[in-house]
């Protein structure tokens, strides 16, 4: 597997654990429906929570939050939309970014966004 993709997903599994210290509850990792993926699904607070991650190793090039463009949003709620009528969920949801940033002595730093696109 690339590099990339495995940091991606070793991202991933860190925010997991990074949200479950904080009260939330795991569902889903990596949901796919037709081309869209959502990185993790949580329960929190009687919400419904779909999670971007993304891995960064440092902000040189940007935070977290400038990588998920109009396109990616659009899938992420396409997809979303799919678990909700296959869970039959009726609450509120929510869309979060969790940015997982390594810095040069390597350690591993979190940025949440809650609510951060609709």
């Amino acid at each position: 597997m690339a590099e990339h993709l495995d940091s991606g997903k070793r991202a991933e599994e860190l925010a997991c654990q990074w949200l479950e210290s904080k009260g939330y509850e795991f569902l889903e990792k990596n949901f796919r429906y037709k081309h869209a993926e959502i990185d993790l699904i949580m329960k929190h607070q009687g919400l419904l929570i779909f999670v971007e991650v993304k891995f960064r190793s440092g902000t040189g090039f940007g935070f977290a939050e400038e990588f998920v463009d109009y396109g990616k949003k659009k899938l992420i709620i396409k997809a979303a939309d799919a678990y909700i009528h296959q869970i039959d969920w009726h609450q509120d949801i929510r869309f979060d970014i969790v940015g997982v940033y390594k810095d040069r002595h390597g350690n591993i730093n979190f940025r949440h966004f809650e609510d951060a696109f609709y």
